[in-house]
C-alpha cells in the first residue's frame, strides 16, 4: 500500500488479514471478551434501542477491553435495521470521539460527507462501504466505487456482495487482486461466499469479519474458527 492505514494501534497490511468481532448490543459481552480478534466493530443498529447515551458507554466499555473500535450505523437498505437519518448522524456524532473508526455507506452521501472532516480533525480511521445484499455486480461496477470513496475522504473502501456462486466469488477476488494497494476490504456473504472469508484476504483484502453469536451478515464464520484459519493458512504461507 502506498500509506499505512491503522485502526487505533492496530497497522493494516494486505500480507495479512487483521480479525474484525462484529456484533450488537446482545454480543457486548462476547465482543469484550474476543481474544481472537484484533478490531471489535459495534453495530449500532442492531441495538433494541439505539440512544446516544448508551452506544456511547457501549464503545467505552469495549475500547476499555483493549481492542480497536469500529462504529457501525448500517443503513436499512444495506443489511441494517431500519433508522431514520437524523438518530444514525446523531449516533454517529455522538460516538465517533469514542471510536477508532466508522463505517458508513457510499451511497450515505450526506452523512459520509459530514463526518468525513470529523473523523480525518480527529484522525479516526474512516470506512466507506458499499454492499450489494442480493447479488455480485461486475467488476466493472464495482471498481468505480473505490474512486468515490476516495475522492469523498476514505481511508479504506470496504465493498461487500452476496455471492450466488463461485463465477461471484472470483469477481469479488479479481476486483480485490486489481485494487490491493488502495486499501480495500472486500466480503462476500451468503453460503456460496464463505470460501471468500479466507481467499479475499489472501488477495489483499484488509479485513475478514467474523461474529461472537449471532451473524451480521450471512455466510460469516465466528471469529473462533476464523482466527483458527488464518493462523493456520496465513502462518503456513509465510514459512
Amino acid at each position: 500500500m502506498p500509506r499505512e492505514i491503522a485502526i487505533g494501534a492496530v497497522r493494516l497490511s494486505t500480507d495479512r488479514p487483521r480479525i474484525v468481532a462484529a456484533g450488537g448490543q446482545a454480543e457486548l459481552d462476547a465482543l469484550a471478551a474476543a481474544e481472537d480478534a484484533d478490531v471489535v466493530e459495534l453495530r449500532a443498529d442492531l441495538f433494541d434501542d439505539p440512544r446516544p447515551d448508551t452506544v456511547v458507554a457501549a464503545l467505552t466499555r469495549l475500547r476499555t477491553a483493549g481492542r480497536p473500535v469500529i462504529l457501525t450505523v448500517r443503513a436499512a437498505a444495506e443489511g441494517g435495521r431500519p433508522l431514520d437519518d437524523a438518530l444514525r448522524r446523531e449516533l454517529y456524532l455522538a460516538g465517533l470521539p469514542h471510536a477508532d473508526a466508522v463505517d458508513v455507506e457510499i451511497a450515505s452521501t450526506a452523512l459520509a460527507s459530514d463526518l468525513a472532516p470529523r473523523a480525518r480533525a480527529t484522525r479516526r480511521t474512516l470506512i466507506l462501504s458499499a454492499h450489494t445484499m442480493e447479488s455480485t455486480p461486475p467488476a466493472e461496477t464495482l471498481l468505480p466505487l473505490i474512486d468515490r470513496a476516495e475522492a469523498m475522504g476514505a481511508d479504506v473502501t470496504k465493498l461487500a456482495a452476496t455471492a450466488r456462486d463461485i463465477e461471484d466469488v472470483r469477481t469479488m477476488l479479481a476486483v480485490t487482486l486489481a485494487a490491493r494497494e488502495r486499501g480495500i476490504v472486500t466480503l462476500t456473504m451468503g453460503v456460496a461466499g464463505t470460501l471468500g472469508r479466507l481467499l479475499l484476504p489472501a488477495a489483499g483484502s484488509l479485513l475478514t469479519y467474523g461474529h461472537v453469536g449471532t451473524p451480521t451478515a450471512p455466510g460469516q464464520l465466528t471469529v473462533t474458527e476464523l482466527a483458527a484459519l488464518v493462523r493456520r493458512l496465513f502462518d503456513f504461507a509465510s514459512t
